[in-house]
């Protein structure tokens, strides 16, 4: 194998004399040191490619569907994704953090099957068999488009220009991954995201090497073709941002380049590249935008039954989905009623009893020592409270029959106690920021402290003064001096409150965790007029609207997802798989399934990784001392192309540490495979091969053949032979070191089949020699 030498910027090449037994230095000339060296030809022909793409194609298509139907239970997030394709088929409305189009394909897949979606995946364990519901489908999409991903990453490297065994090597780690085999198993999302996540960087490059023939025919369809894979990325979870940010960055850099006025090719002008900037924008980002937003349109075409994603959403969407409870029971609500208010997103109802706050909490600070206002999660006569009006202002809202609007300052009496709900400037229980929540009798708050028991219904999304209503009516209650709003949270508080929830005055009033509604009216007579309910058209909502409201929905609860879970884990443990998550168990046979890579090839390109940073950083270092280390053509190549995949890699990792919701090692799977491309390409690199780098000039010069047929190189048309020689020294060395990393990563991924597929049961022995970091396996005794 040759080596290339260090050369002095600014001195001579010279040659050195060569022989048969003292192999050629590298040179810039390499049409000389083919000419004084014969070295034994390597011939990779593209049948040789097609062949191997044809054996790994065949082998992933065997890994993912090998078994498929075992375990016939409800396993781990199949109670999620499955609920979802069930309410699709049932057209029942429902509420999920994650864009439509992943879970569109689970519906379309049960579809096809005559599934009616009778079943609602409601519980870990449940029987399939029993229940007549056909997983098999349904888990064999996710698997259909996790073995496809496999020659999608092959394709990657064969169009990339990389050689053979560098391509299956790169394919082989996803191939025999068992990270990746499990996701694409279940009725899961992240087959899709991974797929097209793929296939988005595929298509990419083959947009980049058609640059030299701009809006050709071919150009446009790689470019739109870029655009429709992206977008099935962000449509099916929202880290495919990721992957735009990759494609954008390599966009950036690619119009930055067009901008140089001694580029090769001559300069362009500006409304030359005006039209190149547009096209760009067109097919990756308006085009993957309306995309994206089609899917949200099906999604709402779909669904137009009420169900449990209703209370999600404002009573105007509801008035659009058809048996709606809230928009059909709901009444008007009067002065002097008694009525239950509950809170919106815990479920929890404004409750008081006779109990009183302590004279000092537990970090020394003193409250109010009033009667207590809490939040109970059950239905209880201290619920209760009578709406009363603010006679001091109108007295002729002293009168019962009147209606409540927004706007409307109240004051509301808590049934039991006979006292006032009020707010003063005194800190709650939990949050010393807060203001606490009390009451009091008449008689006190008919003097100085009236003002304090005054509190605005403020409606959501009120059209003037419009009537407060059961159920549909969401309202925050501000209280009227110091306008804070009324609030709760999960944490309960200490025994002296019974754990029952804190209600507080939150000085945020935007805050979108301050809806209240009034969930009964216990005052009204059976016989009232006013339970006399009329059929409701169902209303209809401009799609946009619609759109804008269910995106601030899922971006909140993204937000809230920050409780902690059993098997999450930080990025930080990712790359070097410290643990992972346990999706379903069986005591009977000690079967179990352990969400786990495969430690030896995730522990291999996690270590490429590093060293590709470490040779990145010495080429810079030994540039600025003046040494060339590597030539021109490797240099590009090595930051080009296997840059590019460190961004990828980059790029769909680094921002997880900055997130604050729960994560968990699947979220790792798209960085994972981008690290599978840069071991390729390194392996490649550190064996100094470079079969397409070859000039047209060189292939002339050392072949006396004709060449067959024209072949694209990077967009470029270029002459070449039908097969491209390299030295077959190297070349067998490269072959040997991809057949041992492939022989050990194939080693671990056969350690760890059993956790994977989930069968055969292991014994405490087997089960504890696989635990070898971290890893909190079932049945370990």
């Amino acid at each position: 194998m040759s080596s290339p030498t260090v050369r002095q910027r600014g001195q001579k090449d010279k040659k050195a004399p060569s022989s048969a037994s003292t192999p050629p230095k590298q040179d810039s000339d390499l049409n000389g040191i083919l000419k004084d060296t014969k070295l034994p030809e390597v011939v990779t022909s593209e049948w040789d490619y097609k062949l191997a793409l044809g054996v790994i194609t065949l082998l992933a298509f065997i890994t993912r569907f090998w078994g498929i139907g075992h375990p016939n239970e409800v396993v781990f997030d199949e109670v999620h994704f499955g609920k979802f394709a069930s309410y699709y088929l049932q057209r029942t409305y429902f509420f999920d953090v994650h864009p439509p189009f992943g879970k569109l394909l689970f519906a379309l897949m049960g579809w096809f099957v005559g599934y009616d979606g009778h079943f609602h995946f409601d519980n870990i364990g449940d029987s399939y068999i029993t229940n007549k519901v056909p997983y098999v489908a349904f888990r064999a999409m996710p698997a259909l488009l996790g073995s496809l991903t496999v020659p999608t990453v092959f394709l990657i490297m064969w169009e990339s220009g990389y050689t053979l065994p560098a391509a299956v090597v790169a394919a082989g780690l996803v191939l025999f991954d068992n990270a990746h085999i499990g996701q694409t198993r279940l009725i899961l999302l992240d087959a899709t995201l991974v797929f097209a996540m793929s296939l988005s960087v595929l298509c990419y490059i083959r947009f980049f090497k058609m640059r030299h023939e701009p809006f050709s025919q071919k150009w446009w369809k790689w470019l739109l073709l870029t655009g429709v894979a992206m977008s099935c990325v962000i449509s099916t979870k929202y880290v495919g941002v990721f992957t735009f940010f990759t494609v954008g960055c390599a966009v950036a850099i690619d119009l930055w380049g067009l901008l140089d006025i001694n580029r090769k090719g001559g300069a362009l002008t500006l409304p030359d590249f005006a039209k190149h900037f547009s096209a760009r924008l067109t097919g990756l980002i308006l085009v993957p935008f309306l995309i994206y937003l089609f899917w949200f349109q099906v999604h709402f075409a779909i669904l137009n039954r009420s169900g449990p994603g209703d209370e999600f959403m404002t009573p105007a969407f509801q008035e659009t989905l058809s048996d709606n409870m809230m928009s059909a029971q709901s009444t008007g609500i009067e002065y002097y009623d008694s009525i239950s208010i509950r809170h919106k997103e815990t479920k929890t109802y404004l409750h008081s009893h006779a109990d009183r706050y302590p004279l000092r909490y537990d970090d020394g600070r003193v409250s109010s020592q009033g009667q207590q206002v809490t939040g109970y999660p059950f239905n209880d006569t201290n619920n209760y409270w009578q709406i009363v009006p603010n006679s001091v202002v109108d007295l002729s809202l002293a009168k019962p029959g009147l209606a409540v609007q927004s706007g409307d300052f109240v004051k509301l009496r808590h049934l039991v106690t006979d006292s006032y709900l009020l707010s003063h400037d005194v800190a709650s229980p939990f949050y010393p920021t807060n203001q606490e929540f009390t009451t009091a009798g008449l008689e006190e708050t008919n003097g100085d402290r009236y003002n304090d028991t005054l509190f605005e219904i403020k409606i959501e999304n009120a059209k003037g003064r419009q009537q407060l209503k059961s159920f549909s009516g969401h309202f925050k209650l501000i209280h009227a001096p110091t306008r804070v709003a009324m609030w709760t949270h999960t944490t309960p508080l200490p025994d002296w409150a019974y754990k029952q929830a804190e209600i507080n005055g939150n000085k945020n009033i935007q805050q979108s965790s301050n809806i209240w509604y009034v969930d009964e009216i216990p005052s009204i007579p059976a016989d009232s007029p006013r339970l006399v309910k009329e059929v409701k058209k169902i209303k209809h909502v401009p799609f946009l609207k619609k759109y804008i409201e269910l995106q601030r929905a899922i971006f909140y609860h993204n937000n809230a997802l920050t409780s902690s879970h059993p098997y999450a884990s930080q990025p930080i443990q990712w790359p070097f798989l410290l643990r992972g998550v346990s999706f379903w168990t069986q005591n009977d046979t000690r079967q179990q399934i352990y969400f786990l890579g495969n430690p030896i090839g995730w522990w291999i390109v996690s270590s490429l990784l590093a060293v590709f940073a470490g040779i990145i950083g010495a080429d810079q270092l030994s540039q600025r001392r003046g040494i060339d280390s590597l030539d021109e053509r490797t240099r590009s190549r090595l930051y080009n192309s296997t840059g590019f995949f460190f961004l990828c890699w980059a790029a769909h990792y680094i921002p997880f540490f900055i997130m604050g919701r729960q994560l968990f090692l699947h979220h790792y799977l798209p960085a994972h495979l981008a690290s599978a491309l840069v071991t390729g390409a390194l392996l490649e690199f550190v064996f100094n091969l470079d079969p397409v780098g070859l000039d047209e000039n060189f292939l002339q010069q050392t072949q006396n053949k004709t060449p067959s047929k024209n072949k694209d190189r990077g967009g470029k048309r270029v002459v070449v032979p039908a097969k491209e020689r390299i030295s077959g020294q190297s070349m067998l060395a490269l072959w040997a070191a991809s057949g041992i990393v492939m022989a050990i990563v194939i080693g671990g991924w056969w350690y760890f089949l059993p956790l994977t597929y989930g069968k055969p049961g292991l014994s405490a022995e087997q089960v504890v020699a696989r635990k070898w970091l971290g890893y909190d396996l079932h049945f370990a005794k």
